[in-house]
């Protein structure tokens, strides 16, 4: 790769916004996609994204397109950031169109509700077998906002060939961007997904005005379910300590940029999921992500009751305030398993 590299990322949300001005901004040949023709002629009129982080000014260095084919065509590096829902679809579109040796990292934080795959796992099948080694996850504790406005931030990114992971690091690595190396890929992905639920269960308990003590004790003890689900999945204990487990996670779980813990917060003031949802234009990863981790757990026999609790409050119609009640009531036992 020239030291100038063609990168196309796809999606236009607030992430895919903010990551596509700071790999700009770091000399780079950025084309973003968007869907919305209409959303494509606003970027390029006026340098800004009138729908997310309209206040940011846009390097003159991206390229809106609502072309697929263009944004990802002849890119050395794919940047894979639509809502995770909307992963399988867009990018089995993108596919026959991403090159061979092109590197796809995946920033998108959930997993798929139909087949409980990690966005890593469903961009190796659309892409095919033979691209999978070259797929790899970005995740961290990182507010497009800031990211948008230069502040210090720390992620890290995640594939299996080390070569590859420090191959794709490369171009967004900045100043104030510090871009670190891993191969826990299930680690990474799995704190960046389950926390926006735990971050969901902290917003309740601020909406309830429960106090910084329960803040304190749900991000521990949710902390403790994304470690056990990770580590039943083949992640590394040590990934849950760092910025894609224990970092994101309290960024997630008291930043009042979060839209999961916000969807918590107003729950605990009484509003309706349904209100809420309406109300939002950027998704929250965390209420659909609550349904796969539920089906995950009971796959795999993993206790995870704080995501279990919320899962019943968003689909089962359980009070926010019971919810709540109901993990403090639980059977008392020793807080570490002895192996």
């Amino acid at each position: 790769m020239s030291d100038q590299r063609t990168i196309g990322v796809v999606g236009a949300g607030s992430w895919g916004t903010a990551l596509a001005d700071l790999l700009a901004r770091n000399g780079h040949a950025v084309r973003l996609w968007a869907r919305d023709p209409d959303l494509v002629a606003a970027i390029r009129d006026t340098g800004r994204n009138p729908r997310y982080l309209s206040q940011h000014e846009l390097s003159a260095d991206i390229e809106p397109t609502s072309d697929l084919d263009h944004a990802v065509g002849g890119a050395e590096l794919v940047v894979s950031a639509t809502p995770s829902h909307a992963v399988r679809e867009v990018m089995t579109v993108a596919a026959p169109h991403i090159g061979g040796d092109a590197i796809v990292v995946s920033t998108s934080k959930g997993i798929e509700n139909e087949t409980l795959k990690r966005m890593t796992e469903v961009l190796s099948e659309v892409l095919g077998s033979g691209h999978a080694a070259r797929v790899s996850v970005l995740s961290g504790p990182s507010f497009s906002e800031e990211v948008c406005r230069g502040y210090p931030t720390a992620v890290t990114l995640a594939a299996e060939d080390p070569v590859v992971a420090e191959t794709a690091r490369e171009p967004f690595a900045g100043p104030r961007f510090r871009v670190y190396t891993s191969s826990d890929v299930v680690g990474v992905e799995l704190g960046g997904a389950v926390k926006n639920i735990i971050a969901i269960a902290t917003g309740i308990a601020d909406g309830l005005e429960y106090g910084h003590n329960a803040r304190a004790a749900l991000i521990t003890r949710g902390l403790a379910e994304i470690s056990r689900l990770g580590m039943a999945f083949g992640g590394e204990r040590l990934t849950f300590m760092g910025l894609a487990g224990l970092g994101d996670l309290v960024l997630t779980c008291t930043g009042e940029l979060s839209r999961n813990r916000t969807v918590g917060v107003r729950l605990g003031r009484g509003e309706t999921l349904e209100e809420i949802l309406a109300d939002m234009r950027m998704v929250a990863e965390g209420v659909r992500t609550a349904r796969s981790v539920h089906d995950l757990a009971l796959s795999a026999e993993v206790q995870m009751p704080i995501a279990n609790h919320v899962y019943e409050m968003l689909y089962q119609a359980k009070s926010p305030r019971v919810v709540l009640e109901e993990l403090m009531a639980r059977e008392l036992k020793p807080e570490f398993e002895r192996r």
